[in-house]
């Protein structure tokens, strides 16, 4: 798999029914290895090892429905309380980040309330911190570290 602009990482994998499948430390499984599940994968580890976000907040790939269609996002942190604190759209390495995907996950967004949003491919990333009562969001350099 290509490289991404992310630390390396100590991954499981194996193979299988001739694909490759990457263990999954959230949902405790393997899975196929796609391109966007490479991210994906690299997004959580970046998550726990980097911003010391725990396990127990993160979902990964939960379904939700917006405008009456059923669609699933990729990563959410909740905060202690229940709240979601950051939600994460990644995308494969080949896919450029561009409009159509910040309006998916602002879509996603209406339904969850984030109060931060990362967008990667991997490649470039990019975080948001909402702010409601203005109705807008502003770019951050970088997503924070957990907090309790």
């Amino acid at each position: 798999m290509q490289a991404l602009n992310f630390p390396n990482y100590g991954f499981r994998l194996k193979s299988s029914e001739n694909k490759i499948h990457i263990f999954d430390v959230i949902r405790k499984k393997f899975v196929v290895l796609q391109p966007e599940e490479w991210v994906r994968q690299h997004v959580l580890h970046f998550l726990m090892e980097e911003k010391k976000y725990p396990k127990s907040l993160i979902n990964v790939e939960k379904q939700l429905t917006v405008n009456a269609i059923k669609k699933r996002y990729d990563v959410v942190i909740f905060k202690s309380s229940g709240q979601i604190d950051l939600l994460v759209e990644c995308k494969a390495p080949s896919v450029n980040i561009d409009q159509q995907v910040f309006d998916q996950i602002a879509r996603y967004n209406m339904k969850l309330n984030a109060q931060l949003l990362m967008v990667t491919n991997g490649i470039d990333h990019y975080y948001c911190r909402m702010d409601y009562e203005q109705e807008k969001y502003t770019f951050i350099k970088d997503v924070p570290e957990f907090r309790r």
